[in-house]
């Protein structure tokens, strides 16, 4: 379906809402050349995001307002918090591996795509199953040979899907009907009608972003159902129903939007993050707050491996 508004007041009223940056006391980098992967952690009352370019994993922690900062051997596109043992899964350029902060280590499982050298992990997700939903891409953003895999508690993986150029933004519904999926470099909102089993139904589009929108990058849930999209290009984020009709418009002063999610003990902050690569911005890549929003966001799985 084509994307449509409420109307002018509800998509573009912000009378409520306020955009802020966050100031980075504690960080060497005041900025993130690719800002991405944004996640809440309920154990460390954290928000942990990427920097894919600039090699980094970031951490805000919200009491104390103080951003830490790790360095990472290879491009990475996410960090997921993990169940049943320390730290964290992550997708890298080279596949996905384990990662521990506190001290630091990085332990490979496995490359899912040996043969297409020019492919990195790009974004991803944990289902209340457990299970990793991951995404890749070719470095070009062009190429069509990005996949989407399931990564199960064992640490194997599958592939569900394939045929993508930049594959983005996977978050399931607040009722846990469908998993979307984007294809950013085709302005494409996918779903697929999910099954508790790790199985997906066929893929559909959803939304087909119009050009003034810019390109649909991260996404993520609220309690109410509303789908939020990072909006790459537009220097902005919108909330959609599940009809498609967007409800929200939020402007950013940054261009380059790649992802958010909902902080906090009750899941009342709306992070934002950024990227400056390739523009000369003042708040190009910066992290953002969304304040009065008057939603929260549903609750961060944990994998269960």
């Amino acid at each position: 379906m084509t994307a449509t508004d409420q109307g002018p007041d509800q998509a573009t009223d912000q009378t409520t809402i306020q955009v802020v940056p966050v100031d980075r006391p504690g960080a060497f980098h005041g900025h993130d050349l690719l800002g991405e992967g944004l996640i809440w952690s309920d154990r460390q009352q954290a928000l942990f995001w990427v920097d894919i370019i600039g090699q980094r994993i970031n951490r805000l922690d919200l009491d104390s307002g103080i951003v830490a900062e790790w360095d990472v051997p290879d491009m990475i596109g996410w960090v997921l918090e993990r169940e049943g043992g320390p730290g964290f899964i992550a997708g890298l350029r080279s596949g996905f591996a384990t990662i521990t902060l506190d001290p630091f280590s990085c332990v490979p499982i496995g490359a899912p795509e040996p043969d297409l050298p020019r492919n990195r992990m790009n974004d991803a997700m944990v289902c209340p199953q457990g299970c990793i939903w991951a995404g890749t891409m070719n470095m070009d953003g062009e190429t069509p040979t990005g996949n989407f895999y399931r990564l199960d508690h064992d640490l194997s993986w599958t592939r569900v899907d394939s045929g993508y150029r930049i594959a983005n933004g996977p978050v399931l519904s607040a009722d846990g009907q469908w998993l979307y999926h984007t294809d950013s470099a085709l302005g494409r909102v996918y779903r697929f009608a999910f099954h508790g089993n790790g199985t997906l139904g066929p893929r559909e589009v959803f939304l087909d972003f119009p050009e003034s929108w810019g390109s649909p990058d991260g996404m993520t849930i609220d309690s109410d159902g509303g789908l939020w999209i990072a909006q790459w290009g537009a220097g902005s984020v919108s909330r959609f129903l599940a009809d498609g009709t967007r409800t929200h418009c939020v402007a950013l002063p940054a261009s380059q939007i790649t992802n958010l999610a909902f902080a906090g003990p009750s899941r009342d902050r709306l992070f934002v993050s950024s990227a400056a690569d390739g523009v000369d911005e003042p708040a190009g890549g910066a992290l953002f707050e969304i304040v009065g929003t008057g939603f929260r966001g549903c609750p961060t799985p944990r994998f269960g491996g």
